[in-house]
């Protein structure tokens, strides 16, 4: 099935990443990530749920120690960073931060929008709130793998975020899913959306 592409969205500029991963983090809720499969075919949903990750004084972040893998978090902001995680599903964040300091904040819920049912062949699942309720769903119904490790996402293309609207409220709680540094309320939310990868 194809979806009819909406006139271009926005994309965020790269100045909206060059910020302290906190400041940036809160307030790329309501913010569309949007991925064009093809010409006829785009996927868009609102972000709902995003988690920081600082870098060297952060004990949870890939940038705690400087590795090949974790390089990406010094370098442009505004850039992606896709990384395995536990061997079967992708994890995408976004850097942040001016380049040279570390940070990045991990998508880790949406609402889907639109694309819905090319989202559902994607994942093999129907329930709505299944598609993209956590970060290896996400990936999944956006068709994101590590070739997007790199990938800009502050310019129009397959894969960018682009300007939303924000959400009424936003709450913050400790971080899930993670051993170290997990009572740090870096994970942030819309309280109001059906779509977190876990209730408040």
């Amino acid at each position: 099935m194809t979806t009819a592409l909406r006139p271009t969205l926005r994309p965020l500029p790269r100045a909206f990443f060059a910020r302290p991963t906190l400041e940036v983090a809160p307030t790329l809720l309501g913010a569309l990530l949007v991925r064009r499969l093809d010409r006829n075919v785009q996927l868009v949903g609102r972000l709902v749920e995003v988690e920081a990750y600082l870098g060297p004084l952060d004990p949870a972040s890939h940038a705690y120690r400087r590795t090949p893998r974790s390089a990406i978090m010094w370098g442009p902001p505004g850039i992606a960073y896709v990384y395995v995680s536990y061997g079967n599903h992708y994890c995408m964040n976004v850097v942040t931060e001016p380049e040279g300091t570390a940070g990045a904040v991990l998508l880790r819920a949406l609402e889907p929008i639109e694309g819905i049912e090319e989202m559902r062949r994607l994942r093999g699942v129907q329930e709505l709130k299944l598609l993209t309720s956590g970060p290896g769903r996400l990936t999944q119904a956006f068709a994101v793998d590590l070739s997007f490790n790199g990938a800009d996402l502050t310019r129009e293309g397959p894969l960018y975020l682009a300007e939303g609207t924000p959400p009424r409220r936003i709450a913050s709680t400790p971080r899930i899913g993670i051993r170290r540094a997990a009572d740090r309320p870096w994970r942030f939310i819309d309280p109001d959306s059906s779509y977190l990868s876990r209730s408040v």
